[in-house]
């Protein structure tokens, strides 16, 4: 993996982190009630769901990244999957239902295994989180060429940016309780929608303009220069 890939693997990651939901608020919440390690059980429970959800991606869409290979065009399809989560995000006003919920109840001996259990099945029955990976694989498999290897380093980099960040946030556990009011979380989670719904649609077009008219990395490296 270059440099560059590993950098936006490590963005990707940072800012999965900060989607906001049930499982955001979830993590927040057993961090103050049953600690540090709790939560990391938690963690780890929903990251297993997010590895198994990449994993239906991947073999789901193969023959559809096969295609993307030879068609850059059909960037357009992954690129439409984000603007649509992205515009889903942006819309759903459930966020408000999730902070004001403080009925997380946890048997008073800390049960690791079933915390870890209670992760991946809040993440697993979340379908629109197998649809955000499924664009993420048809425009990262297309970008890396199909190769195996760099595909799972790309997304391995991803999960472990996502998995540090929530170490930190489960660290700032109780500061960042205090100010997720719901006009904040509600403000945060169309601000990823947002984000998402830019990425599609900068997508969608890198699929139809040639790839010198429309390289992001040039892009970057043009603002950095500016600086």
């Amino acid at each position: 993996m270059s440099f560059n890939e590993i950098k936006e693997a490590i963005i990707i990651g940072f800012l999965l982190a900060f989607m906001i939901g049930p499982v955001f608020f979830m993590l927040i919440q057993t961090s103050i009630i049953k600690g540090a390690r709790a939560a990391i059980a938690f963690d780890l429970g929903v990251i297993l769901g997010d590895i198994v959800f990449i994993v239906i991606a991947y073999f789901g869409s193969k023959s559809l990244l096969e295609r993307i290979k030879d068609d850059p065009r059909l960037f357009y399809i992954g690129g439409l999957i984000l603007l649509v989560y992205g515009i889903i995000t942006y819309l759903d006003k459930s966020q408000k239902r999730v902070v004001q919920d403080e009925t997380l109840v946890l048997p008073e001996k800390t049960n690791y295994t079933k915390l870890f259990i209670k992760g991946f099945l809040l993440n697993f029955i979340n379908i629109g989180v197998l649809g955000f990976w499924l664009g993420m694989i048809v425009v990262v498999g297309s970008n890396l060429q199909m190769n195996p290897g760099k595909i799972f380093n790309y997304f391995s980099v991803i999960l472990l940016s996502y998995l540090i960040t929530d170490i930190g946030k489960i660290t700032l556990a109780k500061q960042l309780k205090k100010y997720l009011t719901p006009k904040v979380t509600y403000k945060i989670k169309r601000a990823m929608g947002v984000l998402l719904m830019i990425f599609g649609v900068v997508l969608i077009l890198k699929g139809f303009i040639p790839k010198e008219k429309l390289n992001i990395n040039n892009v970057i490296d043009k603002v950095e220069k500016a600086h």
